[in-house]
């Protein structure tokens, strides 16, 4: 079995593989100062609670984009997963793909991840849009090339810098509303965070097509896609574990090279 990590700035995902079928996930929060005694504990007790034996993972493999952090989940995996050393991308793994970034290091892990687990499953070209911290969109070419793309600021970054900076609008539940006029301070916040958002992403989308010159596949990814995507229909195929299905991939290949 391979266990496959993927630390965000929001949440740290963790899924079991047995062959390419994934097992069980669970996410914990990316806390930087969070010991390697919690994350070991929490692991294990997902572990547990899914009658899954910790001997019996053969590797792990981390992709990261908080480095401060790494020292207590490698630590962990160390005291918990009997002395394994993990693979980690960019550090002891390298990733195949073509990245045309002007400075490819410049690239998060997790963003070519899911590229190459979504070109492997869905072939190219491709729009990968992740619903992170940020909102990412990836554009992938044909063969698989990592094109480049745009950041946003995530949908709850934009409510939180919202509300911290005015007096007196509340915070809302991140749903959208029937109507776009809202009637109430509460509906209005719902309206124009909501549907100014499906505005941005959609739009973006648009672009990035245009500059591709071709059709590509729309892929999202993130807790939020299934909000953006019941407000637009703009994604052909929404995929929660597109980081880590990249993840068991890449390991797939690196064990056929070694």
């Amino acid at each position: 079995m391979l266990l496959a990590i993927d630390i965000g700035n929001t949440n740290m995902e963790f899924g079991v593989f047995k062959g390419s079928e994934i097992m069980a996930s669970f996410r914990l929060g990316t806390n930087r100062d969070i010991t390697s005694d919690e994350v070991g504990l929490f692991a294990s007790q997902f572990f547990l609670n899914n009658h899954i034996d910790r001997t019996d993972i053969d590797d792990i493999i981390i992709a990261s984009v908080v480095p401060q952090v790494m020292y207590s989940v490698t630590n962990a995996i160390k005291k918990y997963f009997y002395n394994k050393v993990p693979l980690v991308v960019g550090d002891n793994i390298d990733l195949d793909i073509i990245n045309l970034y002007d400075n490819p290091g410049d690239v998060g892990a997790d963003r070519l991840v899911a590229s190459i687990g979504a070109h492997h499953k869905y072939g190219g070209p491709l729009i990968v849009v992740d619903f992170g911290t940020a909102t990412t969109f990836d554009a992938i070419g044909k063969n698989g090339e990592y094109l480049g793309g745009a950041i946003y600021p995530g949908i709850k970054i934009s409510m939180d810098a919202l509300f911290n900076k005015t007096a007196k609008l509340p915070r809302v539940e991140l749903v959208r509303p029937e109507r776009v006029i809202g009637r109430n301070t509460i509906v209005s916040l719902q309206s124009g965070i909501v549907n100014g958002y499906v505005g941005a992403v959609t739009h973006i989308i648009s672009l990035i097509q245009n500059e591709l010159g071709a059709s590509a596949r729309i892929i999202a990814t993130g807790g939020l896609a299934r909000l953006i995507d019941d407000a637009s229909d703009v994604f052909e195929t929404i995929d929660r574990s597109l980081v880590l299905d990249g993840l068991r991939i890449i390991y797939d290949r690196y064990q056929e090279n070694h």
